[in-house]
């Protein structure tokens, strides 16, 4: 089943703060891999954050693509099988539909990982 991303899109000004989120259907997996992607207008889609994810241990692995590193935060409430992308500092650069994707592994995702995307959500940062 595809992960559902919540409304928590939409519009902000340049500067302002976004959170976007996204339930994984079913149980937490022993290990999983969830990713935010997002496709600007023109432009292909890219990988902006990642997060590993060991369910025993309890621990995980962040990576940002280096337009949103140190703005954007993404996190995982395990109980809820549950990520964030927490987006500071909005740029308009940022205006994009975004999707989010999981598998139940610890690797590392590309947009070349998957074929089939869910709807995503439209975030649109302007003055």
């Amino acid at each position: 089943q595809m992960p559902l991303v919540l409304p928590g899109g939409g519009w902000a000004q340049p500067g302002e703060s976004l959170r976007l989120t996204c339930v994984i259907p079913g149980p937490p997996a022993k290990t999983s891999t969830t990713g935010w992607f997002r496709q600007a207008p023109g432009k292909e889609r890219e990988i902006v954050a990642q997060i590993r994810w060991n369910t025993s241990s309890g621990g995980g692995k962040e990576d940002y693509s280096d337009s949103v590193k140190d703005r954007f935060t993404i996190s995982r409430d395990n109980a809820k099988n549950t990520v964030y992308l927490q987006m500071n500092n909005l740029k308009v650069e940022d205006t994009a539909a975004y999707y989010c994707m999981s598998l139940p592994d610890w690797l590392v995702l590309t947009v070349d990982t998957f074929r089939t995307w869910g709807p995503g959500t439209q975030v649109t940062v302007s003055s």
